[in-house]
This record gives structure tokens, sequence and C-alpha cells, in this order.
């Protein structure tokens, strides 16, 4: 085996551009939703507004992580890259600019369209830049995202106070703006080896794979498809939910200031980072599978146990525990690759479920928010959050089992 050459020997863009490409996807997730009481003092904002708002990243990843690979097929890798972070930088300046609640809700829905289509650019940039680096480079990006998805909400009062909102959501059009010049200048290198070589400068057809029909298909039939279905889904959906309602529900039922449940957001977020560090080694070392389940159910519910029925006492500790349920996302993202026996089934498993989890996570937001409306409390929400932490059960029962979709589909249908 050839030993990895170093990390920076030649690829020093790539490298950056990596960085800066993971940062922007995520910044824009936890900017806004501390800001909306800095936001409604200027103008009206429906909580429809805010769940729709909510549901748009899930909504995008969705539809965006299908459309993706045909138009990686047409424009390449690279060019699409460069497309991904303009159109990022364009909706968080359009954004910052909202001057009413639909035209902050089409910049948003503008930034994480480009957004959904970087979620799946990023592996198969890894892959053609870092060959033999990709379980580092995994590391890299995964954590950027952590921390970019933590600082902005950190930060987002403070900046607003100091100054407006406006500039407050617009600062990280700045990084999606740098982000784009790496990725330029790897564009204009990769045009030239093409045509160096002699190559049609045409996108390349294996970077990024759709499932094959017949593959995807059979996922329906699955048992343990839809239990990793369900584990993601239930996953997502606390994410983006959080993201959407919690400084707001932080401020009603804990009595918080805005600025401290933006804090309070950032730690959530924050709880993502160790989460993405330790989940993969050890599921992928120890088989640490149905113990990293049981926490994060233990966790989800009694951190809203804590904000349902002691909400202004340590808050914090509630916040930082319901944070460690989202832990299901990097331990399902691994068991794609461990619960498949063939690439085949991988590429199926994988696009069944993100597609769809990522699709059912995007009614909740919207949900929680008319719920809040119709009951004009948190109650309701909170019970419905501790259902679908009680869903991962189930789910968790399946996944926990050592075996493939593959196994699953032979044992009942005959070979795979």
């Amino acid at each position: 085996m050839s030993t990895p050459r170093p990390l920076w020997q030649g690829r020093t863009l790539a490298v950056v551009g990596i960085v800066l490409f993971a940062f922007s996807l995520r910044s824009a997730v936890a900017s806004l939703s501390p800001l909306f009481d800095h936001i409604s003092a200027e103008f009206d904002l429906p909580a429809a507004v805010i769940g729709l708002i909510g549901t748009a990243p899930p909504v995008c990843y969705a539809v965006f992580g299908l459309l993706t690979p045909a138009l990686e097929r047409r424009f390449g890798l690279e060019r699409l890259a460069v497309a991904a972070m303009v159109v990022v930088a364009a909706g968080l300046v359009a954004r910052s600019l909202a001057p009413n609640a639909g035209l902050l809700l089409a910049g948003t829905a503008l930034v994480f369209a480009a957004v959904g289509t970087g979620n799946i650019l990023l592996p198969p940039l890894v892959k053609r830049y870092f060959p033999d680096r990709i379980g580092l480079m995994t590391t890299v990006y995964s954590t950027t995202m952590a921390v970019s998805t933590a600082l902005p909400a950190l930060i987002a009062v403070p900046v607003a106070d100091a100054s407006d909102w406006h500039l407050s959501l617009g600062l990280w059009s700045v990084f999606a703006l740098v982000g784009t010049i790496p990725w330029i200048g790897l564009a204009v290198r990769h045009h030239r080896e093409t045509v160096a070589a002699g190559v049609p400068d045409v996108a390349d057809a294996d970077d990024i794979e759709r499932p094959s029909p017949r593959a995807f298909g059979r996922m329906w039939r699955v048992p343990l498809a839809w239990a990793l279905l369900v584990t993601f889904a239930a996953s997502a959906t606390m994410a983006y939910t959080s993201f959407a309602w919690l400084p707001k529900m932080l401020v009603d039922v804990a009595g918080v200031t805005p600025a401290a449940a933006g804090g309070l957001l950032s730690l959530f977020g924050f709880m993502g980072l160790p989460a993405s560090l330790a989940v993969p080694l050890l599921v992928a070392r120890w088989n640490a599978t149905r113990l990293l389940i049981g926490v994060a159910i233990a966790c989800g519910f009694i951190g809203l146990a804590g904000l349902l029925f002691v909400p202004t006492v340590a808050t914090w500790l509630w916040v930082a525990l319901f944070g460690l349920a989202p832990l299901l996302f990097p331990l399902v993202l691994v068991l794609l690759g461990l619960r498949t026996r063939t690439h085949e089934g991988a590429v199926a498993l994988s696009g069944f479920v993100q597609s769809i989890g990522y699709g059912i996570a995007a009614l909740f937001p919207l949900g929680i928010g008319l719920l809040h409306d119709a009951t004009d409390s948190w109650t309701g929400p909170l019970i419905v959050l501790a259902i679908v932490v009680a869903a991962v059960i189930p789910a968790g029962t399946v996944v926990a089992r050592p075996h493939t979709v593959e196994d699953e589909w032979e044992r009942h249908h005959g070979a795979w």
C-alpha cells in the first residue's frame, strides 16, 4: 500500500476550499432564529413564516439532494461548487436586506437550495482531491460544520445589539464569497488539465452516483432501511425544529434574554462537535451502536422533561442533554456503509434514508409553530418532540442488530 502524501502537498487550495465550503454550508443554519425578536420589531413575523423558515433546510436538502447528480453531470464538481457558494452568498445578502417576512423566507430558501447541493458535493470533492486521506478530510469538514453551526448562534444577538440585525445576518456572506476563490482556481486548473489531456471539458460521469431504480425500489420492502430512515428523520427533526424554535421557546418558558437564548442554541449546536468526532470511531471500531442509541434516547427524554417541567432550573443542562440526542445523525451516516454489503446497496440506502428522512423532518418546524399558535403554549410542541424521540426506540432495536439490507432482502425475497 502506498504511503499517503502530506495533506497540503499540491492540495492547499483544496484544503482551504473544503473548509470554507463546509463552514458556509452551516453558518446560515443557526444565525437567523436568535434574531427573530429583533426582526419582528421591524416587521411582522408570523409563526407560520418562522415555521416555514425552519422547514426550508430539510426540504431543500431533500429536493436538491435528488437534483444535484444531474447538475454535477452537466457542469462538473468544481464549477458546481463555485455556483453553490455564489448562490449561498447571494441568498445571505438578500436575506439580510429583506424588508418583509416573505422576502426573508425567499432569501432563506435560496440559501438552503445551494446548501442542499453543497451537502452532496462535499464527499465526492474529498474523494477527488484526497483519495488517500478520506477519513481525515471527512473529520475535518464534519468538525468544521459543527463549529460553524454553533458559532453564529453565539454571536448573532451581540452583533445585532451592537449594530443591527441586517449586519448580523449579512456578515456570513463574506465567508461564502471568500469560499468561491479556491474553487474558481480549482475549476480553472481542472479545465486546463482536461484540455491538456485531450479530454472534452465535460463533467465526470461517476463523481456522484444515483441509486439504481431496482436497488432503490427494494429499500421500501426492507425493515432495516425503514428503521434507519426513522432514526435519521428523528435526528433531523430534533435539529431543525430546535434551530427554528429553541431560542423563542427558551425566552418564553425559561425567561432568558434573547442573547442568552442565542448562546443556549449555540450550546445545542456545539454538542454535535464531540458527537461528530467520537461516534464514527465508537461505531466502526467497538460496535457501540446499541449504547449510543440508548444514550441519545435517554438524553433526549431527560432534556425535554427538564424543559417541560423545570425550564428555569439549570436550563443549560436541559439544552445540552437535548443537544446530544442528534448524535443519531453521524451514527446513521456511519451505518449507511456498515449496514450494506454491496456498493449498489450503499448508494440506494443512502438515497432512500436521506431524501425521505429530510422530507419527513421538513414537516415538523411548521407543524410545531402552528401547534404553538393554536395552544399558545410550548407544552404540546415539547410532547410532540418526546414522541419523536420515542419513535427511535423500536427503530433503534432493528438498527442495532449487526446485519445488512442485502441480508434482509435475501432472507425474505431471494437473491439480491
